[in-house]
């Protein structure tokens, strides 16, 4: 487990606390892993029976790391990994019930990722986006599946295409989240959440969470969302809009 992502187990609750909030908790490759690993387990781990969620600072995630998004447009070695991303995996095929406590901005994989959690909260201040498109890059994490059966197509076409931004009231109302509350309740709302489903009878969350799933059609997705994300990644376009968001300016008309 690297530094960047805490991990405790406590009154069967697996917590995976997202830490670099100087980075606004940037996902790295190691952060990705760490991630995976921890949903992983848990599924056979008997002293843990739900999964919470939650990050340091001000921001749950600002999303992929642009440096290692830069390092594959580049064309480095090992900049993306054959497999695929192992967090959108293990989202994919988890068992174990997972809670999301989402502070402050959630961008790209922090916004997609929470269509794979079973309960969200969101703080007050919380604001999700999903600007692929502006990176001149395609969803993933089966979202492109999973969005727009949550909230339709105009508006996951919007969040997509357009980068619109989604304030917590909208994330309810659109029934992303559960609840919105003060950031400074947050985490205490989504652990007493957590901690009511780790109550709950273990085998019969199990089943229930695995009825309302389809692993097979997430992972199909993600493979077919992959094939497109890994080529935009090494497009000009992408690296246009990489030198644009590094150097604080709007991309230049498309080379596509």
């Amino acid at each position: 487990m690297t530094d960047y992502v805490r991990s405790g187990i406590s009154n069967g609750v697996l917590t995976l606390t997202l830490n670099r909030p100087e980075k606004k908790n940037a996902l790295t490759r190691d952060m990705y892993q760490a991630l995976a690993d921890g949903i992983e387990a848990a599924g056979p781990n008997p002293d843990v029976r739900c999964v919470l969620i939650q990050a340091e600072g001000d921001t749950f995630t600002a999303g992929n790391d642009l440096g290692d998004f830069a390092a594959a447009n580049r064309g480095e070695p090992d900049a993306v990994r054959s497999g695929g991303n192992p967090l959108l995996i293990a989202l994919a095929r988890a068992t174990t019930p997972i809670v999301a406590a989402v502070n402050g901005r959630a961008v790209g994989v922090g916004t997609t990722m929470l269509l794979h959690c079973d309960l969200v909260f969101v703080s007050d201040d919380a604001l999700l986006t999903t600007p692929f498109v502006n990176l001149a890059l395609v969803p993933e994490a089966a979202s492109s599946l999973t969005l727009p059966a949550r909230i339709g197509h105009a508006r996951a076409f919007s969040m997509f295409v357009l980068g619109e931004a989604v304030d917590a009231k909208k994330a309810v109302e659109w029934g992303i989240a559960n609840a919105a509350c003060p950031a400074g309740e947050l985490r205490e709302r989504a652990r007493a959440a957590a901690e009511a489903v780790a109550a709950r009878p273990a085998s019969a969350v199990t089943i229930t969470k695995a009825l309302m799933r389809d692993p097979a059609a997430l992972a199909a997705r993600m493979k077919v969302e992959g094939v497109h994300f890994a080529a935009q990644l090494k497009s000009a376009d992408a690296r246009e809009a990489f030198a644009a968001f590094a150097g604080k300016r709007g991309p230049k008309q498309s080379l596509s």
